[in-house]
């Protein structure tokens, strides 16, 4: 009787991938970044010194009123334009209404007079905001900067600064404080900055102002004109904004 033949035991497939040991683990845990460090003391100093500035500023109106002091009149002697100017200069960066202002230059000063004093005031105001937000708060809110929206706004500001400026500024319905320091923030240099304020500013300034200065007449064809105007650009301003959110929901579709 033949002998039973044993079949041949089949090959053990190698493995193809490393084998684990303890210097090499199996599964590699994915890379978590590191927590961003906090800001250097001295940037933290300059922007708290940067919130009380301004805090103290806006709280003083409790105290004082730009539009009460130029309605009080100035003393015998004193050059009226260059303390108007200067009033002007701290009642914006004290967050106080522009209208206001310009209605106080259209009251007290007439409409040429007031026209060129309000938008000198406008514009000092304007260039001391910045440059208190640029030296002082830039450094600690750049590392902040996050989103698509305020990454984008940042890139035009940095790039188009005059043209970005100057639209800013013909809009009615912004506020202009805010205008201020989202520019001081951003990468807009300083002159064109100062320069497209004076500019942008002027045909608004120019029509409150005159507003003001022929309130006491109402049927004048420069109170209607300038009152018209008024209407014109908040119209301007609305579309504009409207538009705006659409193209931003038109984008986050």
């Amino acid at each position: 009787m033949p002998a039973a033949v044993t079949p041949p035991t089949p090959p053990v497939p190698a493995e193809t991938g490393p084998v684990p040991t303890d210097a090499s683990p199996a599964v590699s845990s994915p890379t978590v970044p590191a927590p961003a460090g906090r800001l250097p003391r001295a940037v933290r100093v300059r922007f708290a010194a940067l919130l009380a500035i301004l805090g103290a500023a806006a709280g003083s109106l409790l105290l004082w009123s730009p539009t009460a002091l130029l309605d009080g009149g100035l003393p015998p002697g004193v050059p009226p334009a260059p303390v108007f100017v200067a009033i002007y200069a701290l009642g914006t960066v004290a967050f106080f209404p522009r209208p206001a202002l310009n209605a106080a230059a259209g009251l007290l000063l007439g409409v040429q007079q007031g026209v060129v004093l309000a938008v000198l005031g406008t514009t000092l105001g304007a260039a001391m905001a910045f440059v208190l937000a640029r030296r002082l708060g830039r450094d600690a809110l750049r590392p902040y900067l996050r989103g698509r929206l305020l990454l984008s706004l940042d890139r035009r500001f940095t790039e188009q600064g005059f043209r970005s400026v100057f639209l800013l500024r013909l809009l009615p319905g912004l506020p202009f404080q805010a205008g201020n320091y989202g520019a001081a923030f951003s990468g807009v240099p300083f002159v064109p900055f100062v320069t497209a304020t004076a500019l942008g500013v002027t045909p608004l300034t120019a029509v409150y102002v005159t507003a003001a200065a022929t309130a006491r007449e109402p049927g004048s064809t420069a109170f209607l004109l300038s009152a018209g105007a008024i209407g014109v650009l908040c119209l301007v301003s609305l579309v504009s904004l409207w538009r705006a959110a659409a193209r931003r929901r038109s984008t986050a579709a």
